[in-house]
C-alpha cells in the first residue's frame, strides 16, 4: 500500500484527531518514520492513544507497521515529497539550459578514447547490431542509435520488448554485438537479455553508470554520470549525456570506414533530396 497516497486521499475522513496526526506525518515523513509513539504524539498535539487508534484506523496492527510503512515511503527521498521552491520562468530557462551544459562537460571528460575506438571498430565489423533499451530515454535512443549506424550501412536493429530481446539474445553468436543502454545498469530485463547474449558468444557494448551490473558484464563499456538535482519537475540531464555518448560513438564509427560511410551519406542525401527537394543543409532524415 502507498501510505503517502492514502493519507493524502483520506484526509477528509479522518476526525480532526487523526487529520491532526495525518499532517504532522506528512509535514516530515523521513522523520516520523524515526518518532517512537510518545514523539509522534507530542509532535501532533495528540495522546499516545490516539496515534495508536490512528495506525488501526490505516489498517496497521500497531504503531510499530505504521513507522514501517513510512520508512519505505520516505526511502524514495525527499525531492519528491517535499515541493522544492521553483525558480521565476527566465530563470528556470537558464537553469535547464546550464544542468544541461554541465552534463555535457562532465560526461565527455568520461568518455575514453581507446574504449570508443574499440566499440566503434567492433560495431563496424558485426554481422549483426542489437540494441536494447527499456523504459524512458533508455528506449527512445535505443531508436536514436539505431538511427545513426543505419546511414553508414551497418546491420541493427533495436528491441524495448523484453520477451523479444530474450529471444533475439537466444540467436545471437559471436559475430554478433549487443549495444545495451540503461541509465540505472540495474534493469533486470536488460540484464536477463544480456546474460541469454554472452552465454551464446555475443560481445557486449552498453551505455551506463559505473560500477553496476551491466557495466561489470560489459566487454565495451561508455560511462554516464547522473547528477540529479531536487528539483524534480526538470526533466534529467542524463538524456543529453547518453545522446552524447550516441553521438561521439556513431561519429567514431563514421570515420573508422569513412570512405564507405560517406558513399552510403550520399546515397541517402540523394533519396531525399529527389522524394523531398529542400535546402541542400537540410539534415538527413531527421
Amino acid at each position: 500500500m502507498d501510505l503517502i497516497y492514502q493519507l493524502k486521499q483520506r484526509l477528509h475522513q479522518l476526525s480532526p484527531v487523526e487529520a491532526r496526526i495525518a499532517h504532522s506525518i506528512l509535514a516530515d515523513v523521513s522523520l516520523a518514520a524515526q518518532l517512537g509513539v510518545s514523539e509522534l504524539a507530542e509532535r501532533a498535539q495528540v495522546s499516545v492513544a490516539a496515534v495508536s487508534r490512528f495506525a488501526k484506523t490505516m489498517g496497521y496492527d500497531n504503531v510499530r507497521e505504521l513507522r514501517a510503512q513510512l520508512a519505505e515511503a520516505s526511502a524514495v527521498g525527499k525531492r519528491f515529497l517535499q515541493q522544492e521552491q521553483a525558480p521565476a520562468v527566465s530563470a528556470l530557462h537558464a537553469q535547464i539550459c546550464d544542468d544541461i551544459e554541465s552534463t555535457l562537460r562532465h560526461n565527455l571528460a568520461l568518455l575514453r578514447e581507446d574504449t570508443m575506438l574499440a566499440l566503434a571498430g567492433a560495431l563496424a565489423g558485426a554481422r549483426m547490431i542489437h540494441v536494447f533499451g527499456m523504459g524512458g530515454c533508455s528506449a527512445l535512443f535505443a531508436q536514436e542509435l539505431q538511427n545513426r549506424l543505419m546511414r553508414f550501412g551497418c546491420r541493427i536493429a533495436a528491441c524495448n520488448d523484453a520477451v523479444s530481446m530474450k529471444m533475439i539474445a537466444a540467436t545471437l553468436g559471436a559475430d554478433d554485438v549487443v549495444m545495451a543502454l540503461s541509465v540505472s545498469g540495474i534493469t533486470p530485463e536488460i540484464l536477463s537479455a544480456v546474460d541469454i547474449a554472452r552465454g551464446y558468444g555475443a560481445r557486449i557494448g552498453s551505455i551506463t553508470r559505473r560500477d553496476t551490473p551491466l557495466a561489470a558484464a560489459s566487454d565495451w563499456w561508455l560511462e554516464l554520470a547522473i547528477d540529479e538535482t531536487d528539483f524534480v519537475f526538470k526533466p534529467t540531464a542524463s538524456r543529453y549525456a547518453m545522446l552524447l555518448a550516441i553521438d561521439v560513438l556513431s561519429t567514431t564509427l563514421g570515420l573508422h570506414t569513412a570512405q564507405a560511410s560517406q558513399e552510403h551519406l550520399r546515397r541517402i542525401k540523394l533519396a531525399l533530396d529527389n522524394y523531398r527537394g529542400g535546402d541542400n543543409r537540410l539534415p538527413l532524415g531527421d
